[in-house]
């Protein structure tokens, strides 16, 4: 089968791979029909991923058919449509039962990472029964390799750790496939304020159209300065880092009102200062977490009823021949527009 390999940072091809086989009696061979590359998948190619070891088969997120399932596999059959979860849990381990499944004592993120991933033909997906989420009937394909990641990510990463409430204000720095998947979540609770920081003015129009009430280009003012103005003073009550740099970070400190949460959600590759002689006494939260995918259900019935419609962030397509050039279409977005594109084995 073809398959994008990670060689090392800055280096990958697409190969020729043999196909994945069961491994244990809860595996599932899923036949993949859409996939897509991460901001996460550009970390590892920096070098930022020391557990992603040359020779990986890339990628946590798609969607697909199971060609194949071991004997202690209940919930699925061959020829079933399904989401696969970028996280994969056991569902019995300590922190499974907590709903950290990212812990996993048997799994967390490991597609694309620890084992082979979704970039491919065909992924071998552990603990297929809880990793391995059913398709209904009508669902868009392409849509939902949106719920592999991102919308889980934005939503808990980001509005559930940083406790977004009915009236609250909310400053997300970074309008990437992330920070606009947090945006969208967001709303579910109805803040009054939700800003969007960024460097691209194209992506802080999307911004806009997703629902954001004010926008401001980092580039061309002064964040601190424009989100004191908004918030009369206080900052914001939640502040969501989606990029994943040191000076994305320590700048949500800044903006942060006094008890409120700073929710990180960027992948971070370099140490960030912590300022406690500015902080020590401003009440304020900061929270990290790696994704655990424990609300894609419910996301799957928001998208079923229309409330999130995942397919905004679709910006372009190709086939996974194509995998190379859609890596460069993906890591050059302020140049192409991209958002997430779908690939297509």
């Amino acid at each position: 089968m073809k398959a994008l390999v990670y060689h090392g940072p800055g280096r990958k091809s697409l190969d020729e791979r043999p196909r994945p086989e069961l491994a244990a009696a809860s595996d599932a061979i899923v036949r993949v029909t859409k996939t897509t590359i991460c901001g996460t998948d550009l970390h590892i190619l920096k070098g930022d991923v020391p557990t992603c070891q040359p020779g990986r088969i890339l990628g946590h997120e798609g969607v697909g058919i199971v060609e194949a399932v071991g004997e202690g596999v209940t919930r699925f059959k061959p020829g079933d449509r399904v989401l696969i979860s970028c996280i994969t849990s056991c569902s019995r381990c300590d922190y499974c039962r907590r709903g950290m499944y990212s812990h996993c004592l048997d799994g967390g993120w490991v597609l694309g990472n620890a084992i082979d991933g979704t970039q491919a033909e065909f992924v071998r997906i552990p603990h297929a029964d809880n990793s391995l989420h059913p398709i209904p009937a009508a669902a868009d394909e392409e849509a939902l390799v949106m719920l592999s990641d991102i919308f889980p990510t934005g939503f808990e990463c980001g509005v559930l750790n940083g406790k977004v409430a009915p009236g609250s204000s909310v400053a997300i720095v970074g309008a990437g496939p992330i920070g606009l998947a947090t945006l969208l979540t967001a709303q579910f609770y109805s803040p009054a304020q939700i800003i969007m920081i960024d460097l691209d003015e194209s992506r802080l129009a999307v911004a806009r159209a997703f629902g954001a009430t004010g926008t401001i280009n980092g580039a061309a003012e002064a964040a601190v300065t424009r989100v004191m103005e908004l918030t009369d003073g206080r900052g914001a009550d939640t502040v969501v880092e989606a990029v994943g740099i040191p000076a994305t970070f320590e700048l949500c400190t800044r903006l942060v009102a006094p008890g409120g949460v700073v929710a990180n959600v960027g992948v971070h590759g370099a140490k960030a200062d912590l300022h406690l002689e500015e902080l020590w006494s401003r009440n304020i939260t900061i929270t990290t977490r790696l994704v655990d995918t424990v609300s894609t259900p419910m996301l799957l019935k928001t998208v079923a009823a229309q409330r999130l419609r995942p397919e905004q962030m679709i910006t372009h397509r190709f086939a996974l021949a194509q995998i190379l050039d859609a890596y460069d279409t993906f890591a050059e977005a302020a140049q192409t527009q991209a958002l997430k594109v779908i690939i297509t084995p």
